[in-house]
């Protein structure tokens, strides 16, 4: 199979206006979305849309078939009905599609952290595009805020074989301690033995975050499943509470905070929009 898991570490390193940084560790799954029935098949930890320790809800990711919000002057996209969404990989390539990439026949791993117990938080998701001879076609990132607001990256720019790149404007709330007009810097490598992965962000051309997940390839298995649930229990939970502690930290550092709602025209082309955004007035 070419789904997997990596074992890999967070770091985040703020360089301005004061350091900090912190890195903790926990596991990724990288997901076939061809292999989405056989793993649902073979696997007892692992469900695809139904319930279980580890679940993947094919409508949790790209909600392409929902409206988008605040979105910037683009071609109409036909949207379907919520009720009947289609499959995860449809999506996936009709939204490259609609930015001129052709991808019909193409192999989309998704990785991601899928739910964990029922519960979900992904700050960041990333699809690699392969192909039908195997060759890396293109990438996206698809980041998620704690308010479950969404959007995605289309990451094209190749600089090396298997290296994808793309610095744009956010425009999107991350968190309170950075401005919606940072600018995102991705440098995506694309899976293989290893993982390797850096989103920084940028203020006036100075690099003010820089942020990595790295780690190695291993098997995804139920025994494997098992052995990281014990080596890294609540996964999903931990990772929100250490968001959570570490933005007490800022704030207490006294770095710059920034409201959701004081800026809410200024966040464009996201899924799922909170309220303080989707009722806001151009």
């Amino acid at each position: 199979m070419n789904s997997c898991l990596y074992e890999c570490r967070v770091m985040h390193q703020r360089l301005a206006p004061k350091p900090h940084r912190f890195d903790y560790r926990l596991f990724y799954f990288a997901v076939d979305l061809d292999e989405l029935e056989t793993l649902h098949r073979r696997l007892r930890l692992f469900s695809v849309n139904r319930p279980n320790l580890y679940s993947l809800r094919e409508s949790d990711f790209l909600p392409t078939h929902e409206p988008l919000h605040n979105t910037s002057p683009a071609p109409d996209i036909p949207r379907l009905p919520h009720r009947n969404p289609p499959s995860l990989k449809s999506r996936v390539l009709a939204w490259l599609a609609d930015r001129g990439v052709e991808a019909s026949g193409a192999r989309v791993v998704l990785v991601t952290l899928p739910r964990i117990a029922g519960y979900l938080f992904n700050p960041v998701s990333f699809y690699f595009c392969f192909d039908r001879t195997g060759a890396p076609l293109t990438a996206i990132a698809e980041v998620t805020n704690t308010f479950r607001e969404m959007k995605p990256f289309h990451v094209s720019e190749r600089t090396g074989e298997k290296t994808f790149h793309l610095r744009t404007p956010k425009n999107f709330y991350v968190s309170p301690f950075s401005d919606v007009d940072v600018e995102f810097d991705f440098t995506l490598r694309t899976p293989g033995e290893r993982l390797s992965i850096q989103i920084d962000d940028y203020v006036a051309g100075e690099r003010t975050l820089i942020s990595t997940l790295h780690g190695p390839r291993a098997a995804l298995t139920d025994a494997r499943l098992a052995w990281f649930t014990l080596k890294y229990p609540l996964l999903t939970l931990r990772v929100i509470a250490l968001i959570h502690w570490h933005a007490l930290i800022l704030w207490l550092k006294r770095i710059p905070w920034f409201a959701k709602a004081a800026r809410a025209t200024d966040q464009r082309d996201l899924y799922r929009p909170h309220a303080s955004v989707a009722s806001a007035k151009p």
